[in-house]
């Protein structure tokens, strides 16, 4: 039978006394249902004589049998394995008054509060209040110390019995009176510990009397069980009774307790061994995630780091959109995973400090440190291959510009050019009089004038080409070819030149008369005429400003020269009135023009039509310039709209990092509700992301207008992205940190007051509120808390704290290395000395078990798990197929390699 005695000599007085309080659900003021008292009478009268036999007696009625208190007596001394006081012999009432006296003492000694119960009742017979009492005695020496998972008694009963019997079908124990009235469950419990004794499969949930008596006919025959119950009372019972039905149950317990060690075993392996599987699952998902990120980010970089030079302007932008693509669309969700890598890592980290694991160690280059390094390296190539975009854009634009320039320049150049050859080598003078002979005397020191003017013009065709050469101009080819051709044609025309002027100086000696009008015409003219051409040219030359300041240079330039103008028409209106004196001169003396002014080409029509051209241009050139004026004003606008945007965004990240900062020092209320206030906080930053957003959208604004400066703001679009990405870093780390903080509570069994202890003495001493103590800072925390590390042996011992919550010598102490620490002090853990216990209790004591036990004793999956990776046993007695559990506990915990 069961042996009560060590279990009773352990259990306290309080906790007894509580749940008899709790437990005393007796009616005392009532009378008992008639069928439930029945089966109390027999359950009782059966329990009590299943420990009487030991001393050879037993009650054939409970309310008579007990009312000496003899009985009663010796069945206390029996179950509880002590003596009590000698009891009177005498046949007296006042005798079996002091009997039962004596026995309630002893009950009342065990912690048990025996309420309305007294010792007249019991002498007198009631046969309400000595069912009560015998129901006490069994909660109290049968019941009270089960104990199951953390629940105990009647709650750790019933829980047993649901583990016992899950896997049966038609089983469902929810309580203590109808679950059991098919008798299924108890064939179920005794099949599991027993399954030679039933043959569950052929019993029928409709033939519940048969099922009862088998099972109350096993259990008297195979396992010392006393039948207590009656299987037509429970039968024919709407309910039976609970208590009657707790009596016998708890009989099975004491029968099987046994076999409850080892499933408490099996349980603790099959805990230690889910966190490995856990573990180890999440490993491989850091692994793989690490992987595909690195490995993205190796294929990102070479393209960011490619330097190939592109044609045009519009070649340049297109590659501009490929990248703002990538920032836009590619970038932000591996920024999401670099985060969510970082957060699954140290909540891996936790969960194995927690589990008394060793610490995880990524494969070779996918530390968290590689990643940040790889990232590190991506947004350098980002900003290098940002600004190579950028210059190349300005570099091409630039390149177009002088492309356009040299071509309207060399157009200008050949235009004057053409026929000069011709005019140089012609032999006019050799039949020409004295005065035509001066005349083209007079007429090649005009071109000579007019070719001197020219020399500038050649001179910036050549600086231009020269410059397109420099900036490496894709077409620079065809430049060079024909600036070579023009500058060749140029020293040709000066040889010409210069000969002509030798053969009409020679001629010069011979032919003195000269047309001083036509000659003063010819040299007024060829510079008038130059300036209106150099003028021209400067009302077509395209231009190309940046901001409102060069634009307004150059309207003020322009303005300028429109003040010329007056004393140019002056000018020209001179050189006209000697042509009118030609002609007046002529017609008063009778003189017959030969035709054109001799000395020049440039006629008074040819004049006035380069003048009105130079007029028309100056309103269009006016107007060019107030577009460029306009242009540069909406510019200015739009940089002023971004900055203000900019401002507001760069202020706001920096406020909620420093409000971050300050919530992760000055959390309050439970951990759920600081994650609840994070979340809700993090979810308040998420909704600003439309600010950013319309941020982004004057940034591109202003990279399609080329707009490459802004006076109106310190922040740039770059800057603003990395303060965004780490303020939506820093929140979801200290989201992480108070989950991880959360685990640690749960997995060690701290309160929340020890939590709000640790965070104030932590705070207390954080005087730079860095979110770390300094070693000092952490030896004057743990002093304040009890610690002796101020002597010599103080020293060494605060060496060997150190050595656990600053494992890599950073010199700094973390709050969650800090909770970690005095978790570790203040609760316990499994280690791999209670893991190989548990297996030795599976293994009946054997240094070894196989796999059929392991099939046996543990859920298929971990079952299965275990038998892979255990060693053979090579040890003493060892038979075939027996696995080392020693060594496969040991690795469990990092001291060994799997």
């Amino acid at each position: 039978m069961v042996d009560y005695h060590a279990a009773n000599n352990q259990s306290s007085t309080g906790g007894v006394q509580t749940y008899m309080e709790q437990e005393n659900d007796w009616d005392r003021d009532m009378l008992l249902d008639p069928a439930w008292e029945r089966q109390q009478r027999k359950t009782f009268t059966a329990w009590c004589n299943s420990h009487l036999r030991k001393s050879g007696t037993q009650i054939e009625n409970i309310e008579e049998d007990f009312r000496d208190g003899l009985k009663l007596m010796l069945l206390l001394e029996v179950i509880a394995g002590e003596r009590l006081p000698k009891p009177e012999r005498g046949k007296m009432r006042v005798h079996k008054i002091n009997n039962v006296n004596k026995a309630l003492d002893f009950i009342a000694s065990k912690g048990v509060k025996l309420v309305s119960i007294g010792a007249e009742e019991i002498v007198d017979g009631n046969a309400k209040m000595t069912l009560g009492m015998i129901w006490t005695i069994i909660l109290r020496f049968a019941i009270q110390d089960i104990s199951v998972e953390e629940t105990s008694a009647k709650e750790g009963l019933l829980l047993w019995c649901q583990r016992k019997t899950a896997p049966y079908k038609n089983v469902n124990v929810q309580n203590f009176h109808i679950s059991w009235k098919d008798g299924l469950a108890f064939n179920a419990l005794i099949h599991r510990h027993r399954p030679d004794l039933i043959d569950y499969d052929s019993l029928r949930k409709d033939d519940p009397v048969t099922n009862l008596n088998n099972a109350f006919e096993v259990a008297e025959k195979h396992l010392d069980i006393p039948k207590m119950l009656d299987a037509e009372d429970i039968v024919n019972t709407a309910r039976p009774d609970e208590k009657a039905i707790m009596t016998y149950v708890s009989s099975f317990y004491h029968a099987f307790s046994g076999a409850q060690k080892a499933e408490t075993a099996a349980n603790r392996i099959c805990k230690v061994l889910a966190v490995n599987q856990e573990n180890e699952q999440m490993m491989e998902d850091y692994e793989k995630l690490a992987s595909e990120l690195l490995e993205w980010i190796r294929r990102t970089i070479p393209w960011l780091e490619n330097r190939t030079q592109e044609k045009t302007v519009n070649d340049m932008q297109a590659k501009q959109e490929d990248f703002r693509d990538y920032r836009c669309v590619h970038k932000p969700p591996k920024v999401q995973e670099k985060c969510q890598l970082e957060i699954s890592f140290n909540t891996l980290q936790t969960k194995l400090r927690l589990s008394n694991r060793p610490a995880f160690m990524p494969s070779e280059g996918r530390m968290v440190s590689d990643i940040n390094g790889a990232w590190h390296t991506l947004e350098g190539a980002e900003k290098g291959y940002e600004e190579w975009i950028l210059s190349e854009i300005r570099r091409l634009e630039r390149l177009e510009h002088l492309a356009e320039k040299f071509h309207q320049k060399a157009a200008i150049h050949e235009s004057w050019t053409d026929g000069k050859e011709a005019m140089l080598t012609q032999k006019d003078y050799e039949t020409s009089t004295l005065s035509e002979v001066k005349a083209l005397l007079r007429k090649h020191e005009a071109f000579e004038s007019d070719l001197a003017a020219h020399q500038d013009r050649v001179e910036q065709i050549a600086a231009i080409a020269q410059e397109l050469n420099e900036l490496d101009y894709y077409d620079s080819a065809s430049v060079n070819a024909r600036c070579q051709k023009i500058c060749d044609q140029w020293d040709v025309l000066g040889t010409l030149t210069q000969n002509r002027k030798e053969s009409l100086e020679r001629t010069e000696k011979q032919l003195e008369s000269i047309d001083e009008l036509y000659l003063e015409y010819a040299k007024r003219a060829a510079p008038f005429n130059n300036w209106m051409e150099g003028a021209m040219e400067d009302l077509q030359d395209m231009f190309i400003v940046h901001n409102i300041e060069e634009i307004q240079g150059l309207i003020t330039a322009h303005e300028q020269f429109k003040s010329t103008l007056a004393e140019a028409n002056k000018e020209r209106e001179a050189i006209q009135a000697i042509q009118a004196e030609v002609h007046k001169i002529a017609q008063s003396n009778g003189i017959k023009l030969s035709g054109a002014n001799p000395y020049t080409t440039i006629t008074p029509a040819s004049i006035d039509s380069k003048w009105k051209k130079a007029m028309d241009m100056v309103p269009l050139r006016d107007n060019a310039l107030q577009d460029e004026l306009n242009k540069q004003n909406s510019n200015d606008t739009l940089r002023a709209k971004f900055a203000t945007q900019a401002n507001t965004v760069g202020a706001y990240i920096q406020a909620k990092m420093e409000e971050i900062g300050r919530i992760s020092i000055e959390m309050n209320g439970t951990l759920e509700d600081q994650l609840t206030h994070l979340k809700e906080y993090q979810k308040t930053i998420m909704s600003y992301m439309p600010e950013i957003n319309t941020l982004e959208g004057y940034h591109q604004l202003i990279q399609e207008a080329l707009i490459f400066d802004n006076q109106y703001t310190s922040y740039t679009m770059e800057h603003l992205r990395v303060g965004w990405e780490q303020l939506l870093t820093t929140i979801a780390r200290t989201i992480n940190e108070v989950e991880n903080q959360i685990l640690t509570r749960d997995a060690k069994g701290i309160s929340q007051e020890q939590l709000y202890e640790y965070r104030a003495s932590f705070n207390h001493f954080d005087k730079d509120h860095s979110g770390a103590l300094q070693a000092e800072e952490f030896k004057a925390c743990l002093i304040s808390l009890g610690y002796d590390v101020e002597n010599d042996k103080g020293d060494s011992e605060f060496a060997r704290i150190m050595g656990i919550v600053d494992p890599n010598g950073s010199g700094a102490v973390t709050f969650q290395a800090f909770i970690d620490f005095m978790s570790r002090e203040t609760t316990d853990t499994d280690t791999a000395d209670q893991v190989i216990a548990s297996f030795k209790i599976l293994a009946a004591d054997k240094p070894f078990i196989t796999a059929e036990e392991l099939r046996r004793e543990l859920p298929p999956d971990q079952a299965e798990y275990c038998i892979a990776r255990m060693a053979p046993y090579t040890g003493p007695n060892a038979i075939p197929g027996a696995l080392d559990y020693m060594s496969f506990s040991t690795a469990l915990y990092g001291e060994s390699d799997l």
